[in-house]
């Protein structure tokens, strides 16, 4: 067996004990057909001490920062974060672990501690929409989206809040060992194996008053008729109701608009085609209801940046 990847996740002072626990949780999970770990997952701090979580218990994990110099990918978890508030200083160790080729990520508010590290700079990044307005006054430079679950911008990944850390190791998960891998490990988490980085952060809103009423039987029913025609009103008729409610209450329950969350089944459901089967191109594209092979190649490069053929070839590979 070869070796596993190398994690070292980094607990500040007052770290989030949940985006703490979610590398190790979903890592450990990641495991290849004959049930061997793939990852190796360790946890350090500035000084090797315990160190207060925002939860308001230590944490005690067993190595220091020197754990950065041999890690292959480096986490640094969410942590308080407090208007004009003093970050602690750990930018040189971030920077040399980026410098030797080290993955390096961050979950939730740890944006910032890559961010004061100059990490972010000129890239794209996202982190909590609730510390957005705090984040770009002090980082005026990152290319900051609070409107999606994570960002992958090469060696260098950013999350949202909370469960975006999850989707984030998913989706690294994904990346580096395929769709198989990735599924196995959700279901080990018992959680959903796939949302798509560009997805909304669910942003704090009112809940619908649903009643008896939802769209969730006509998402399901949508669900197992992708590759046929499903405009609006098509699919306001299945739910029984107008095209104007059934507008509103699925933007109330989704966050997005029927076409939008449409679309990203579809690209979802082509990027499975592209991964598990052999079809062609055109099949795929028309399986999956975008149409044409030109379609398809349009939705997936905004999607994920690389064409069908590329897409089929990195993920067959790697699974």
């Amino acid at each position: 067996m070869t070796q596993r990847h190398r994690i070292a996740v980094l607990a500040l002072p007052d770290v989030v004990p949940f985006d703490l626990g979610v590398p190790a949780q979903v890592f450990s999970a990641a495991r290849d057909a004959h049930d061997h770990r793939l990852y190796e997952v360790r946890t350090c701090t500035p000084d090797g001490g315990p160190v207060r979580t925002a939860g308001g218990f230590s944490a005690v994990p067993e190595h220091d920062l020197t754990l950065l110099d041999t890690a292959d990918t480096v986490i640094v978890a969410g942590i308080h974060i407090g208007d004009h508030e003093a970050l602690p200083d750990v930018s040189g160790p971030l920077r040399s672990a980026y410098a030797r080729g080290a993955r390096v990520m961050s979950i939730c508010t740890g944006a910032f501690v890559l961010a004061e590290a100059g990490l972010l700079d000129d890239r794209p990044a996202t982190t909590h929409w609730a510390h957005v307005a705090e984040f770009r006054r002090r980082y005026p430079r990152v290319k900051l989206d609070p409107d999606v679950l994570f960002v992958d911008d090469g060696p260098v990944l950013t999350s949202a809040g909370v469960a975006a850390g999850i989707d984030l190791c998913l989706h690294v998960v994904r990346r580096d060992h395929g769709s198989d891998v990735a599924n196995r490990a959700a279901r080990r988490c018992v959680v959903p194996a796939w949302r798509d980085g560009g997805q909304s952060q669910f942003i704090e809103r009112p809940l619908p008053a649903l009643g008896d009423a939802t769209t969730g039987p006509t998402r399901a029913w949508a669900l197992e008729h992708l590759e046929e025609p499903l405009d609006l009103p098509r699919l306001a008729t299945h739910a029984r109701m107008s095209v104007r409610t059934f507008t509103r209450r699925f933007r109330e329950e989704t966050g997005l608009s029927p076409g939008r969350w449409l679309l990203t089944q579809r690209i979802e459901h082509a990027r499975r085609l592209l991964e598990s089967t052999n079809l062609p191109i055109d099949r795929v594209a028309a399986q999956s209801g975008l149409g044409t092979a030109a379609s398809l190649r349009q939705h997936l490069h905004s999607a994920v940046g690389v064409a069908p053929a590329v897409y089929r070839r990195t993920f067959r590979t790697v699974a």
